[in-house]
């Protein structure tokens, strides 16, 4: 599809035009850079013959997966494939604000050398609690390269990974309070949802011990932006690593102002290998819908 703008793409999509009868659609997140997301009205436009979208990424919040289902319309995601890049990058992150290697580096760019770092508000990982919130494929694979130091693992999910190995302690809802008290860093790693908005809020990062680090590598609406940043100016919070923001390309100009905070260009799959797998997993998706009748990554709500 070639459309410069959701105009022409929504013109083109009409009976006779060159995207009519389509029955499958590839989809990447740069094409809402032309033709917008894939809202109710996007896929209200898609003609009647269209039965599946493969969505190239694990995270998905931009395709109204609700209006989709509604008109029979398949989504899916590519899981696994981002797990190792999306993990490494969540690492980085983690060393990065305990250790504050972001604020160094800068200070040397700067011609400074490390005259500002004060090595007591560095930490070591060795010892640390990793509290990871969402023990998904990239919070499984970040808990196995923290192990690694070693670092404490404790994960909070709806329910237990049953696959999960014993060093990784599960904390239901009811014992959340206790596994946020012994957090020094919290990873998050929730998809976005209408439920998940805004999720890591005042409240639960105000139940972080003092000097806690936050690490996203998901979505930046998951986090109440606003909470962070007071928990930042106050000191409650040591450190940020943050590859994703709420209003992306937008970064909040407050965030560029604390030295204690690592920010990235959400480029947690931005390695030739990942875009790879992202690529021949989705393309893998269009290709059994077309010669089997349904590729195997539906997104969870279809499995509900």
């Amino acid at each position: 599809m070639d459309s410069p703008n959701r105009a022409d793409f929504f013109a083109s999509l009409q009976p006779g035009g060159k995207y009519d009868g389509i029955v499958g659609i590839y989809r990447h997140n740069i094409s809402a850079d032309h033709i917008g997301i894939f809202d109710k009205e996007l896929v209200s436009k898609l003609p009647s013959s269209v039965k599946w979208i493969a969505h190239n990424g694990a995270g998905y919040d931009q395709i109204d997966v609700v209006a989709c289902k509604e008109r029979g319309i398949f989504v899916s995601n590519t899981p696994g494939a981002v797990d190792d890049a999306t993990a490494t990058t969540a690492l980085y992150l983690v060393i990065s604000a305990l250790r504050l290697f972001s604020h160094a580096e800068r200070d040397l760019r700067a011609g400074k050398w490390k005259s500002s770092h004060k090595p007591g508000a560095a930490h070591d990982l060795t010892g640390r609690t990793l509290a990871i919130l969402g023990l998904g494929g990239i919070g499984f694979r970040l808990a196995e390269l923290a192990h690694a130091f070693p670092m404490r693992i404790v994960y909070h999910n709806r329910r237990k990974v049953e696959n999960a190995p014993e060093w990784c302690e599960y904390y239901p809802a009811e014992r959340l309070d206790e596994m946020l008290a012994s957090a020094d860093v919290l990873s998050v790693h929730v998809p976005l949802k209408k439920e998940t908005e805004g999720l890591v809020d005042e409240k639960i990062i105000r139940k972080l011990k003092k000097g806690a680090v936050i690490v996203n590598t998901a979505r930046g609406k998951v986090i109440d932006e606003a909470a962070m940043i007071r928990a930042l100016e106050d000191g409650h919070l040591g450190g940020v690593g943050l590859d994703v923001y709420p209003d992306e390309p937008q970064v909040n100009p407050r965030l560029l102002e604390f030295p204690n905070a690592t920010l990235l260009p959400h480029m947690g799959t931005e390695t030739c290998d990942s875009q790879k797998k992202m690529e021949i997993r989705a393309l893998k998706n269009l290709r059994d819908f077309l010669t089997k009748g349904k590729g195997e990554d539906l997104v969870p709500e279809y499995k509900q």
